[in-house]
Formats: C-alpha cells, structure tokens, sequence
C-alpha cells in the first residue's frame, strides 16, 4: 500500500455536522491521493490531529464511510480502504441535489444565459485572465412552486464549452459539470452569507410582499486539484432558506 494515501484538505459546506465534513474530507482525501482497496488509513490519534477532532467525531467519520462502502475496520489492524473503492466525486451539493434528497421537485426560470468577458472580480476569484470567456447564468429558483432563490452562476467556458448548450429550466449545473468532459467535480466550497434587506428588484422576484429579509450566499467551488470551477451569488427569501454549518475545533 502506498506509505499514506491521503492528502489533507480543507472542506466548507454549509449544513453538515462536524463528522459529516470530516467524512467528506476524508473521502475527498482518498479519491485525491490515488488510495487502492486494501490501503491502510493512519491510526486514528493521527488522523484526528490531521483533521482537527477529537477520537469520538474521527470515529463517528468513519462509520460513515463505512456505511457508505469505502472504508472497512479490521479488528486490531485499523481501517482500510474497502474493496473495491468507491469513493465519492464530490463534497458539494447544488440545489437541486439537495432538494431532490429531500424528495421535492424543482423548477427554474432561465433569465440569462450567455457566453461573455469576464470580469476582473470573477477573473480573480475564477483564477482565468480578465476578459476571459466565462458562461454566465441567472436563474430564479423555486422548490415545489415556491420562489426560494435568485442565483447567478459564472463558470470558466474553457472547462465546460458543452455547457452553453444545456437547458438549465431542468438541467443541473453540478451535473453538468461532473460529466463534462473531463469531469469537474466540485469537491470544496469557499462559502460566505449575509443577511440584508431586499432591493426593490429582488423584492419583486422574490415575491416578498412584507418586511422578510434575504440572506445573500458567495460561493466558489473547487476541484481535487483546488482549482475554482465556478462561482455562484445567491440570494434567498430568508422565510424559505435555512444555513447549517459546522464548526471543527
């Protein structure tokens, strides 16, 4: 087995428990560092001082995994890659993916779609050159009929040039990414929200007809290699949207 089929990352996503990101950490680890089934993890002290936690939520992590197929503890011996590997493609869900978990449907109404020149904000944030081709897309967003979310997804055009050609009323951006060809897996998510009041236009898309307020979500997705893939600004009725997040000490 190699010495050690991890590679430490840093992983964001809003609404999981410390073990739940620590689990996708792990995952994401394995995938990255080229783990093979029958590859021995790190004792657990150790692996708790990489990840940051404590022995019980390393523990709790792994029973995870091991519930998800791709790891499997021999007793006296420690843990091991399962065999065969299946390790998942990604820490991070779109909207659509999180609501169909859930089991509720989603639609969306397609405001803008469009290949342009990037912008020097989204050129750093993207890390492409300014004016480099990005697709840009502006979605209004709703579960089962009501209007959750005003988005706006920027995506660099040289990894996905398929991408102008999907319907994204029904289609799912993550999805697209990941069977693009290559692959773009969002494994990592940089993520930031405010809370504020609503301007005059997102009032009247959102359909907010009293004092409710909008929590305004700046996200940047990255690959395994921590390269950015896509940036996303999101505004959310507040009465509609609630952010998890977990914290590890």
């Amino acid at each position: 087995m190699a010495a050690d089929p991890l590679t430490t990352s840093r992983m964001t996503v809003p609404g999981q428990r410390v073990f739940e990101v620590t689990a996708d950490r792990i995952a994401a680890d394995l995938e990255s560092g080229g783990a093979a089934p029958g590859d021995r993890l790190p004792p657990e002290r150790d692996l708790a001082v990489r990840y940051g936690v404590s022995r019980v939520t390393l523990r709790s992590a792994l029973a995870e995994l091991a519930e998800r197929g791709i790891v499997a503890s021999a007793a006296s011996r420690g843990w091991f890659v399962s065999p065969p590997a299946v390790l998942p493609t990604t820490g991070v869900q779109g909207f659509a993916e999180l609501a169909a978990a859930k089991g509720l449907p989603t639609s969306a109404r397609v405001m803008e779609s469009e290949v342009r020149a990037s912008t020097v904000d989204e050129a750093d944030r993207l890390g492409i050159a300014p004016g480099a081709p990005v697709f840009s897309l502006v979605r209004l967003r709703a579960i089962d009929g009501n209007v959750v979310v005003h988005e706006h997804n920027r995506i660099p055009l040289a990894i996905c040039p398929e991408i102008v050609d999907v319907d994204f009323r029904t289609a799912s951006l993550f999805t697209t990414l990941r069977t693009a060809s290559p692959p773009q897996i969002p494994i990592v998510a940089n993520y930031e929200v405010e809370a504020r009041h609503p301007t005059a236009e997102e009032r009247s898309l959102l359909e907010i007809l009293d004092a409710t307020p909008v929590l305004v979500a700046d996200q940047v997705a990255l690959n395994a290699d921590r390269k950015p893939i896509e940036m996303t600004r999101a505004v959310y009725r507040a009465d509609r949207y609630r952010f998890r997040g977990s914290i590890a000490h």
